[in-house]
């Protein structure tokens, strides 16, 4: 069974940085066959996408947080990053990953609350 475990959310000030972890077991071999991605639920919003990548390493990322966040992956450590920089507090959610190869496999989400 596939489980993916996110970690390194937490309360930063505006402009403050963090890194988020997510780190799957279960993958065996295959991790770099995943497509990568987070995304993020704030109160009364929908989920969205934040950041992808791919397993060729191909990236996309939401308008909202290009040039700021940075997504990166470790396939010897089946771990995916989300770099944090100049945060906002309208980058207050809950923070999930994904992967999926063949289906799709969600974490249970951390969460990221920027406020002075």
């Amino acid at each position: 069974q596939v489980q993916l475990v996110e970690s390194g959310g937490g309360l930063v000030q505006p402009g403050g940085s963090l890194r988020l972890s997510c780190a799957a077991s279960g993958t065996g071999s295959l991790f770099s066959h995943y497509g990568l991605g987070w995304h993020r639920q704030a109160p009364g919003k929908q989920r969205e996408l934040v950041a992808f990548i791919s397993s060729a390493r191909s990236l996309n990322y939401a308008d909202s947080v290009k040039g700021r966040f940075t997504i990166s992956r470790d396939n010897a450590k089946n771990t995916v990053y989300l770099q944090m920089n100049s945060l906002k507090p309208e980058d207050t959610a809950v923070y999930y990953c994904n992967g999926a190869y063949l289906r799709t496999y969600w974490g249970q989400g951390t969460q990221v609350t920027v406020s002075s």
